[in-house]
């Protein structure tokens, strides 16, 4: 994932900020407990394709 584009890449819900966890090829909004997908390099962006955190997560 390029650190250009981790820079300007906020929540698409809440406009919060994301973190990049490298391992599940996720970027993660703490605020909405949403993991959004990472897939071939493109982060998938939309409400719908993103995964429900744990309240612990």
């Amino acid at each position: 994932m390029d650190a250009r584009l981790l820079d300007v890449l906020v929540c698409p819900l809440c406009k919060g900020p994301l973190v990049y966890d490298k391992t599940a090829q996720e970027l993660i909004c703490k605020a909405d407990r949403l993991a959004f997908p990472i897939r071939d390099g493109i982060p998938i962006m939309w409400e719908d394709q993103a995964r429900v955190l744990d309240a612990d997560t």
